[in-house]
């Protein structure tokens, strides 16, 4: 895979097709929007959904993990579906979960579905981690500088010669990056969006995730009112 450079702050860093953040320097990764046990919160409302989920995840950020070799794991928030999800780990996905933080230090932001730390797993939980010139927290804040963020679920649509190519992206400017969902049952919200374009007044750069690369072009601004 082809990891995208991208400068903020001073600081370079690398998009990661698989939609993930790193930080070389650092030795950090930063991953947003795993929404682990998202199956089994469905199922205690009452609504089937695959019990999946949450192995479909790690098994796909097992191998990132391998790949970029970090010393700092960032989780930007919603982590878990809800308050209750890490407590609803199955034996063989907590032991799993376990084994792949074991050696690194964990950082769990809170996010608006997981406001509490995640019970019995490795790390630290935080409202919100400075690092440097750079500033990691689950929502973006209106006017902030240097941040690393997630929450929106970012998605974009390319035009190619067969029609429109939508997929999850990063979306950054000058003065942030917006981490796509990583969960396995995410949905995305349209970078257009004025609750996402807001973020992004003179508009920014989507990164579309590609198999084995990113593909991107510039957002428009948002209208003005």
């Amino acid at each position: 895979m082809i990891a995208a450079p991208l400068h903020l702050a001073g600081e370079r860093l690398a998009l990661d097709p698989a939609g993930v953040l790193a930080w070389p320097a650092q030795r950090l990764l930063a991953v947003a929007d795993l929404h682990l046990e998202k199956g089994s919160a469905a199922a205690t409302r009452g609504r089937f959904l695959p019990p999946y989920d949450t192995r479909e995840t790690l098994s796909r950020l097992a191998p990132l993990l391998r790949r970029w070799s970090p010393q700092v794991l960032v989780f930007l928030g919603d982590s878990f579906h809800d308050r209750d999800g890490s407590s609803r780990l199955a034996a063989a996905e907590r032991g799993m979960l376990a084994a792949m933080l074991a050696g690194i230090r964990v950082i769990w932001a809170l996010g608006n579905h997981d406001p509490v730390a995640p019970h019995d797993l490795p790390g630290e939980a935080v409202e919100e981690l400075s690092l440097g010139p750079l500033v990691f927290r689950h929502i973006a804040r209106l006017g902030a500088n240097a941040e690393i963020s997630g929450h929106f679920h970012p998605k974009a649509t390319m035009p190619t010669r067969a029609g429109g190519v939508t997929r999850p992206c990063f979306l950054a400017d000058g003065r942030r990056v917006v981490l796509p969902a990583f969960g396995a049952f995410c949905g995305g919200l349209d970078v257009r969006d004025p609750a996402l374009a807001a973020h992004f007044p003179r508009g920014g750069r989507a990164f579309l995730l590609g198999r084995d690369r990113l593909y991107s072009f510039p957002t428009r601004a948002p209208a003005l009112a």
